[in-house]
């Protein structure tokens, strides 16, 4: 209930002025063009947003990263809640005479969406807690040429798994044992033979290895190809024949986004990611993108990757196979790359300090051949977020994103088909270098759990071979090795490598505190909902906190070999 309370305080400060000019375009145009008792797929996207340095902060407190997931989502689902809680009200008087129907909810951004008519969408667009309301459009997300074409008969070890290495990770003993990678896509044929003894055990609930958001039911199947090719680049172990996958003993999540068709809008995406998040990923492989995204898209896909990120979760990302379109007025730069590729990563480049700006959950993934000669069709950045609410890389002036992070193999790549348990296929597109890049993750996942996205970014771009003198907008830093990432692991092995003797007294206190512990440098205070109260440089054993008001702090004390953080409670 306080928590309630809280957030309800800190929403109030999202909920001024009243909401004129809310319609997007793209819906006011819809809707000339619909009868009045037609139901049109709409999106809002809410005006409460959580304070997401505050977010971080009150996670950074969180020992663990699967404790931190928990928080972060618990959080986020309670500010959403609240958030739309007063909308669903009105959705559910609304849906009682006709007007809505099919509402369904995300938390990671703060988004609804359901079908409304032309007198439901004019009522709501008089709220004063809405942002946007946006016509639900449907995108292809998988690119163009990304089609099956016939596989050899040979049973081998594929090349790509060689050229970055992985097999020599293996010999090390880091398979991706125990490291859940979901697969956002098509869905997957879980029946496959490579894939049938590493699914994800859903239980009860879900006993086909994951979730189809696109029909909202309990069965990921696919029905196109392209996600079972990418799973089996990821982690497909050979039982069948040739081993595809970098990461052969992973664990796989399958989570179905888009329809047999390759189309999809912007919230099944957000969806995917989110629900993988949510049901324990360790990471995300997402081999899909959004060309000529609309603004309303692309600040849903950003706010996603930023909870995602928020939550401690990488995701590995295509950039797109737009490449050779760049001079088509579709399809230039700043506009090559796709979204959600164009988010920012986790971890920025010194080539990118530049131009800094905020962070998400995504390692944007190019392609070269096997010479490590870029693929004609990989996208280029840089991109821009200048033209949305979050305002930032601004490309002129300036330099913009630079996209992708780095590159994997992507022509040529043999993985598996979708169409029986046991046959092969070849596909060419960055939707084939992605699944490279994330299944390289697992294997860095197994070796140390707690990397975070950020550690993990910095890593595979400091240890790829490097195809270009600075980071390049067409293969990132260079090409991944999978064996110098792994190496450059630092191995955990489940226990804190500091143990810290500190010490607050009195705690309760009615008045001042003296925290006491060897080697001080840093001491900061917050307050129970994040806020930094008060920081002390500090070159003693022993120092005092005086002029707290009552309440609940966090205290975290730094010293030079760690840190260590402690509640204390002024009465």
């Amino acid at each position: 209930m306080k928590r309630i309370v809280l957030i309800s305080i800190l929403l109030s400060a999202c909920m001024m002025g009243f909401a004129q000019g809310c319609l997007d375009p793209l819906l006011s145009q819809e809707m000339n063009r619909r009868s009045d008792d037609e139901r049109i797929e709409v999106v809002v996207l809410m005006k409460a947003q959580y304070d997401r340095s505050q977010l971080s902060r009150r996670a950074d407190f969180i020992p663990t990263k699967a404790e931190r997931r928990a928080f972060v989502v618990n959080e986020l689902k309670a500010f959403a809640e609240v958030s739309q809680l007063d909308l669903k009200r009105t959705l559910a008087e609304m849906e009682s005479h006709g007007m809505v129907s099919s509402v369904r909810s995300l938390w990671s951004a703060n988004t609804l969406y359901f079908e409304a008519t032309k007198t439901a969408i004019l009522d709501l667009a008089e709220r004063t807690d809405i942002e946007t309301i946006t016509l639900n459009t449907q995108h292809q997300w998988i690119a163009e040429g990304e089609t099956p074409k016939p596989a050899s008969d040979t049973r081998e070890t594929t090349p790509n798994i060689t050229k970055v290495k992985a097999d020599q990770v293996w010999e090390q003993g880091y398979t991706g044992k125990g490291v859940v990678v979901a697969v956002v896509d098509s869905g997957v044929n879980y029946n496959h033979l490579d894939l049938a003894d590493h699914l994800w055990d859903g239980g009860e609930e879900f006993p086909h290895h994951g979730y189809d958001i696109v029909n909202d039911d309990n069965d990921p199947m696919d029905d196109k190809g392209h996600g079972t090719h990418c799973a089996g680049t990821v982690l497909g172990d050979g039982t069948a024949g040739s081993l595809t996958g970098m990461a052969p003993e992973a664990t796989l999540m399958c989570v179905k986004s888009i329809r047999g068709d390759g189309f999809g809008g912007a919230v099944n995406i957000a969806g995917g990611m989110e629900w993988s998040v949510e049901h324990g990923c360790d990471l995300i492989s997402m081999s899909l993108g959004m060309v000529g995204a609309g603004v309303a898209d692309k600040e849903i896909l950003r706010r996603t990757c930023e909870a995602i990120l928020d939550a401690g979760i990488v995701a590995l990302v295509c950039a797109g196979n737009e490449g050779m379109n760049i001079l088509q007025i579709m399809y230039p730069i700043p506009n090559n790359v796709r979204v959600p590729a164009s988010c920012p990563p986790p971890y920025l480049d010194p080539d990118q300090m530049a131009n800094p700006g905020p962070l998400s959950c995504v390692v944007a993934v190019g392609a070269v051949n096997y010479n490590d000669v870029a693929a004609d069709f990989t996208s280029q950045g840089p991109v821009t977020w200048q033209d949305t609410e979050f305002g930032d890389y601004a490309y002129n002036p300036g330099i913009g994103l630079i996209r992708p992070d780095v590159c994997a193999p992507g022509v040529g790549i043999k993985s598996l088909d979708y169409e029986n348990t046991s046959g092969y296929t070849n596909m060419d597109g960055t939707s084939q270098a992605t699944p490279c890049v994330a299944g390289i993750v697992a294997l860095m996942l197994q070796k140390n759990p707690e990397l975070t996205p950020a550690e993990i970014c910095r890593i595979l771009e400091e240890t790829s071979v490097k195809l270009t003198p600075t980071k390049s907008n067409i293969t990132g830093v260079g090409r991944v090795d999978a064996l110098a990432a792994v190496n450059a692991v630092q191995a955990w092995d489940g226990v804190e490598e500091t143990a810290l003797n500190a010490n607050l007294f009195p705690n309760p206190t009615h008045d001042n505190v003296t925290i006491q512990c060897e080697g001080m440098k840093q001491v900061e205070i917050y307050s129970i909902d994040g806020r930094l109260v008060q920081s002390l440089s500090v070159n003693d054993s022993e120092c005092l906190i005086e002029g707290l008001d009552c309440g609940v702090y966090m205290v975290r004390i730094g010293t030079k070999v760690g840190s260590v953080v402690m509640k204390m409670v002024k009465m």
